[in-house]
């Protein structure tokens, strides 16, 4: 089992949740975060004030998978958060990290049959 967070500008949402549904992963947790990087902010005009703004809003999408779905959900993920045609700064990044052990609440199932598929 593996724990993928994606860390996404939040207007391709739609996107990584369709591509992700058309590969058969549904569940995921997502996060209003703020973050910064490369892109170091952008400069913003607040009552007539020019302001710096270093952390960019962003959205921090986690899924947990089994071995088999990996790679399918990462390609999913950096197609449809890519801007085009050849991408940004700032289009996000992708962490894979073992997953040691899950548990279903409900059931008490433990394991890679309480992720699902």
């Amino acid at each position: 089992m593996k724990l993928i967070t994606a860390i996404i500008r939040p207007e391709r949402l739609d996107s990584v949740q369709a591509a992700l549904s058309a590969i058969d992963v549904y569940l995921m947790t997502v996060s209003d975060v703020r973050g910064c990087g490369k892109q170091k902010g952008h400069t913003e005009v607040y009552r007539g004030t020019e302001i710096q703004v270093r952390l960019l809003p962003k959205l921090k999408v986690e899924i947990a998978v089994n071995e088999a779905f990996v790679e399918a959900a990462v390609e999913a993920i950096v197609h449809a958060a890519r801007t085009e045609p050849t991408g940004k700064i700032g289009d996000g990044k992708i962490f894979v990290q073992p997953l040691d052990d899950c548990i279903r609440i409900r059931t008490g199932e433990r394991g890679s049959t309480a992720i699902g598929p």
